[in-house]
């Protein structure tokens, strides 16, 4: 197996180089005005380490893929086209009026019960550029009114006059009729050819989402219109950039569904997220690979904080309703909580509550930390970890990047001490006791809120910044084991390279499987078999396009089920791909009140209300080699006490008086095994171990570190 796999973040762009039976990790500052310089930056690293050289490893790879926040920083930055609408006369004002909640989505809880202040995100397509059509289809897709072509060409018009660059068409149930919205396609093209607006993207609702739901499905195909250009120009320039160094075989993106695809098969709103949700897919693989059970994903990179869930040995969970940014869409994502916590979060004083906040604005990869010593004016995460003693000056990132510590303190002095009346250390001591809390909050909400105790979970963590703060987040909230997995510092790399090629089609539908008045359940099976072979044709045109064998092409069958007329839906994997007798839909309806009876409590299914099915999903997918970590825990027999540390220096600690004289160690000296114990600094060339008191880290394979909570009265070794 040899590939490359790289995770664009806000700060760093991590690259991870599987070459045979090695493996490299390696960082890059991300470079935003030009993604390939940073990607080239740290591939040099990964192929130097090999000594090979850059024509050899891209001629040689078997795939590139990427995770980017390329789409999320576009929608942040609101860096996109003008987009034109085109709905259903008289539902121009479904997007500009959302939901009843729509002003809250996507903020903080705070912020949210704050309905004074409450006001709505700004429009990406504002209302002039919004206008209504002559046509109406029915809920069964039968046409009520016929498309006023006259109608759509003066509006159609009217959107160009107005300044429109992109279109997005929305029509009322045409994800059961698509026809009208195909149809507006065609006018559009025949009334400015391409000759005359260019490459104007027209993007049509029925196939960015199959399921009904008009606000979520309009704001989808609007975002996927909006970051459409962001998105082509610059994957294609990281694909230019592949070609231009000898790789000839398609780039491939990674999706928040939890897959991966071609460029040319990859919507824009499919990379929303890629990054984390990689790191997610690692972490299932690695939980299935080392059977640790309950697992909370955490990764800390260097702007955000990731949440992620794997419980019961690699169930996901998915969302079907997901926020981005401040929109509610329809398409499947792997479940996350994103926090604006990392190294490179900004700290400032909270006049109102007189004491420190963290985040969620970042300083980012340029100017970075005050101690990266490139015009950072704020303290940060970073300066507060440096200022502890946590951090070497000579020594971040493998020495690539220098440290200022004076610059640290005096802007930690300037902005934090001298308005909270104390000094550097205890107010970077603040930064670092109110950043691990919030986490740890984060992190807890998530647990409680689907009925879990932090206790009955391991803690993953990695990112740049994972294994630094990682003590300190499980002690808020009782967690006492945390595993630091292999190649952490680019671990969402990681599981870019591990993951399938996947394609997932839904189709909307009403079908009620068990009548509650007739007390009945559904005899004939034809309409449901007809619409799964449909989607599963498009998920293998999907692979087909892409290259892959028939044979080798597998399809996962779900559906979206309710009791009655209830919001709550829940998604259950079918275990077939075709009902065809009352015994096998019998037995979906049980895996269903199961798993309602976990999510919400045993005792809360309502079979009474009646049961159906409201979304058939497909999920395609060819099945790729991965790496394998089921070794990277150090057996019993082989733990032993580490040796002397290299040096002892003081650092500072939440809520220990004064210095503490803590043990430093390089990872690279320590063998397989080697227990160390806390207060205690393991630094490798990527990330930073932080062993706090009262903690024992056991040095695990390729990185990996295997830190515990010490039983009162218990040492070091076990």
């Amino acid at each position: 197996m040899r590939r490359v796999s790289v995770d664009i973040g806000g700060t760093f762009t991590d690259c991870f180089l599987v070459w045979d039976d090695q493996y490299v990790a390696a960082k890059a500052l991300t470079t935003h005005q030009n993604l390939a310089l940073g990607f080239n930056a740290s591939l040099a690293q990964a192929y130097g380490q090999l000594g090979l050289g850059l024509e050899d490893v891209m001629a040689d790879v078997d795939s590139v893929r990427y995770a980017t926040t390329l789409g999320t920083n576009a929608l942040i930055e609101r860096r996109g086209p003008v987009v034109g609408l085109i709905t259903t006369a008289g539902f121009e004002s479904t997007v500009p009026l959302s939901r009843g909640r729509g002003y809250g989505e996507g903020l903080p809880e705070r912020m949210r019960k704050d309905l004074p202040m409450a006001e709505r995100p700004d429009p990406l397509v504002p209302i002039p550029l919004i206008t209504g059509v002559r046509e109406r289809m029915a809920q069964n897709g039968e046409i009520i009114m016929a498309l006023d072509e006259d109608d759509l060409r003066a509006q159609v018009h009217r959107l160009v006059d107005r300044g429109a660059q992109a279109f997005v068409v929305s029509l009322v149930n045409s994800v059961v009729n698509p026809a009208h919205e195909l149809r507006v396609e065609e006018v559009i093209r025949e009334e400015y050819p391409e000759h005359m607006l260019g490459s104007a993207p027209i993007l049509l609702a029925h196939k960015v989402v199959g399921r009904k739901g008009e606000y979520a499905r309009t704001s989808s195909a609007i975002l996927d219109a909006f970051l459409h250009k962001a998105m082509y120009l610059g994957l294609s320039s990281l694909e230019l950039n592949l070609r231009e160094n000898g790789h000839e075989r398609p780039m491939q993106v990674v999706h928040n569904s939890g897959g991966m695809a071609q460029l040319n098969s990859t919507d824009a709103l499919q990379t929303i997220h890629s990054g984390p949700v990689a790191g997610i897919a690692a972490s299932e693989h690695l939980a299935a690979e080392t059977d640790l059970g309950n697992i909370v994903c955490t990764d800390m990179g260097g702007t955000s904080f990731d949440i992620g869930l794997v419980v019961e040995g690699g169930i996901k969970f998915y969302d079907y309703n997901p926020v981005i940014e401040r929109w509610m869409v329809n398409i499947p994502m792997v479940h996350l909580v994103t926090l604006g916590a990392g190294g490179g979060s900004i700290a400032r004083f909270d006049r109102l509550r007189q004491t420190v906040a963290v985040g969620p604005q970042s300083a980012g990869s340029d100017p970075g930390p005050a101690c990266y010593d490139k015009g950072g004016r704020e303290a940060s995460v970073t300066d507060a970890d440096l200022l502890l003693g946590y951090l070497r000056t000579d020594n971040y990132a493998g020495g690539r990047i220098v440290l200022n510590e004076k610059r640290a303190a005096s802007v930690m002095r300037r902005t934090l001490g001298e308005a909270l009346g104390t000094d550097t250390i205890a107010a970077a001591k603040l930064v670092k006791q109110r950043v691990d809390n919030d986490m740890a909050n984060g992190i807890a909400q998530e647990l409680r809120a689907r009925g879990y105790e932090p206790s009955q979970f391991t803690m993953l963590a990695y990112g740049g910044n994972g294994a630094l703060h990682a003590c300190g987040i499980a002690s808020a909230i009782g967690i006492t084991r945390v595993l630091v997995p292999p190649f952490s510092s680019v671990f969402s790399a990681v599981g870019a390279g591990n993951m399938d090629q996947l394609h997932i089609h839904e189709k909307s539908l009403y079908l009620q499987i068990y009548d509650s008045v007739t007390r009945s359940l559904l005899s004939s099976f034809d309409g449901f078999n007809e619409i799964v072979p449909e989607l599963e044709a498009k998920g293998r045109a999907d692979l087909l396009r892409q290259g892959f064998a028939e044979d080798d092409i597998e399809h996962r069958l779900e559906v979206d089920m309710r009791y009655g007329n209830q919001l709550a839906q829940t998604a259950v994997v079918v275990g077939r791909n075709r009902i065809g007798n009352s015994d096998e839909l019998l037995e979906l309806i049980g895996v269903f009140g199961r798993d309602y009876g976990k999510r919400y409590g045993e005792g809360s299914q309502s079979p009474e209300a009646g049961i159906r099915i409201n979304t058939v999903r497909v999920a395609s997918y060819v099945t790729t080699p991965k790496l394998r970590f089921a070794d990277i825990l150090p057996p019993e027999d082989s733990l032993h006490e580490a040796p002397e540390a290299e040096a002892v220096r003081p650092c500072h600690f939440v809520g220990v008086e004064g210095p503490v004289e803590t043990a430093f160690h390089t990872l690279e000296t320590l063998a397989l095994g080697a227990v160390v114990t806390g207060p205690a600094v393991v630094i490798s060339q990527s990330t930073t171990f932080l062993v706090e008191p009262g903690w024992r880290l056991s040095v695990g394979r390729y990185g990996a570190g295997w830190m515990q909570r010490n039983e009162p009265g218990s040492g070091g070794a076990q």
